[in-house]
């Protein structure tokens, strides 16, 4: 089955108060709806968001949750993701029914987990974020893991990023675009390329900046970086023009991948494609230039390990710089099977 999937921004909604939790039930139940999940299945949706949302203010004081519909076997699911800077906890502990840090019954992560298709947690010194996947009946996971975290710079509905990702067997195709600025201008160059990334998401990455040059000319233009992965012969081709970050990251190395200056729809050369070997239990990253450069995962012992929505969304909120639209998409690089 050929997967393509297209970007879409993560919906962030505060919780630094009593009735936003109520706010948040309701916005995640009606989300759920929208995406076809019957009145069940909407009700477990709710369920995890209000839990999530109690959780933040019982125990980190305050904190986000972070909404998306993500592709599933049939349709979309839900992903749910609270994220705070509290004291952090033992997750080992608090899964365990009737263990508690506020003074209550202690059955909140059991509950999630309980709901939830897919569950995961990190938490440290520098907060916590706990991840909530549910899928309506009938449906199930993709093969293929990933995550992503984008966000328009001051929640503008209108985003200069575009991230998109493609799979076809042992194939995996991942674009990330950041148009020049941000607002309607930006977004406008960036879907152009996106659009001529989406008519043959597997063409060799040369290609694909050449034709995304030629459908950004006349827009403000862009940086952008494409990755073309081979599970079965372990391979990668990837091209980058502009500021687009890339790595490579296994346990205990960190490998960054190589962009050349230009923008693309204006000041571009042909692109120069690079070939790295694929290893074993490897992420991929690409983020726009509103993150940070200088993060390592190796200061989160651990988080190599989660899945890589969590990865995301840790390094969105301890390196966004908070100036501009940021994208972060990370990829499990292994085989899925045809």
């Amino acid at each position: 089955m050929v997967l393509n999937v297209r970007g879409s921004q993560t919906l962030v909604l505060p919780v630094e108060e009593e009735s936003q939790v109520g706010h948040a039930r309701r916005v995640a139940h009606g989300m759920a709806s929208k995406l076809g999940f019957d009145e069940s299945d909407a009700g477990r949706v709710a369920l995890v968001a209000t839990e999530l949302a109690t959780n933040l203010l019982k125990h980190a004081g305050h904190g986000a949750l972070h909404l998306r519909a993500i592709p599933a076997s049939t349709g979309f699911a839900m992903e749910v993701i609270s994220v705070d800077r509290g004291p952090g906890f033992n997750p080992n502990e608090c899964l365990a029914d009737g263990f508690s840090t506020g003074g209550t019954q202690g059955t909140g992560l059991g509950a999630l987990v309980r709901q939830a298709q897919l569950f995961d947690v990190f938490s440290n010194a520098r907060g916590s974020v706990v991840l909530v996947q549910l899928y309506p009946r009938h449906s199930s996971a993709l093969a293929l893991r990933f995550g992503v975290s984008q966000h328009a710079l001051n929640g503008d509905p209108a985003c200069g990023d575009v991230w998109q990702v493609a799979a076809d067997g042992q194939r995996l195709s991942a674009l990330v675009i950041d148009g020049i600025g941000h607002g309607e201008d930006a977004e406008r160059a960036s879907h152009a390329g996106a659009a001529a990334f989406a008519a043959d998401p597997f063409a060799d990455p040369a290609v694909q900046m050449q034709q995304m040059h030629q459908a950004m000319s006349g827009t403000r233009g862009g940086a952008a970086a494409v990755a073309l992965g081979d599970m079965g012969s372990g391979a990668l081709r990837f091209a980058g023009v502009g500021n687009i970050g890339a790595r490579l990251l296994t346990r205990g190395a960190s490998r960054g991948l190589a962009s050349h200056p230009g923008i693309v729809g204006s000041r571009f050369r042909k692109a120069q494609v690079f070939d790295y070997p694929i290893e074993e239990n490897q992420l991929l990253i690409l983020y726009s230039d509103g993150l940070q450069s200088r993060w390592d995962l190796g200061d989160y012992p651990g988080l190599m390990h989660r899945h890589p929505a969590l990865i995301a969304t840790v390094l969105h909120r301890d390196f966004c710089r908070g100036r501009d639209d940021v994208t972060v998409l990370v990829i499990a690089l292994e085989a899925t099977g045809d």
